[in-house]
């Protein structure tokens, strides 16, 4: 993973997927962008991520990991009916979903909501070790999706 400075962006270039991440230093607002490499599809929905929960998280994980987020996020950005198999709305919360990502029998999951209908904002992230997802991970993610709607006033 390499890093390319230029005035107050900074991209994240990830060697072996179609992805780079691109945060603004000033507002600590990143973006995700993909390319999609096998086929030309049109991007419906733009993804981003609040502050650096998502890139941290991202970042600490291996490269087949990382690769494996890369597709779901791809398929969140150019999917018209995105299958609940890659993303599916936490029941009891206010619009709250989770990414999900499965490589062999480990699970990961990447909090996210929609602001405006298309764009998708990616909060925190985690290994899922249980059958049920922790509370206390679902609480953090409400907390940063509400400090990202305070953070809009």
């Amino acid at each position: 993973m390499g890093q390319i400075c230029s005035g107050d962006k900074l991209v994240m270039e990830h060697n072996n997927s179609p992805g780079n991440i691109s945060f603004d230093l000033e507002n600590c607002n990143f973006k995700v962008t993909f390319d999609c490499i096998l086929q030309k599809m049109e991007k419906i929905r733009e993804v981003i991520a609040y502050k650096n929960y998502f890139v941290d998280f991202l970042t600490k994980q291996p490269i087949k990991v990382q690769n494996k987020i890369f597709k779901i996020i791809e398929a969140i950005e150019t999917l018209e009916r995105i299958p609940t198999t890659y993303l599916k709305l936490i029941s009891g919360t206010n619009g709250l979903y989770e990414a999900r990502i499965q490589l062999g029998t480990d699970i990961w999951r990447v909090f996210c909501f929609f602001d405006k209908g298309k764009l998708v904002i990616l909060l925190n992230g985690f290994q899922k070790k249980t059958q049920k997802t922790p509370k206390k991970e679902i609480e953090r993610a409400i907390n940063l999706m509400n400090e990202y709607y305070e953070s809009r006033k």
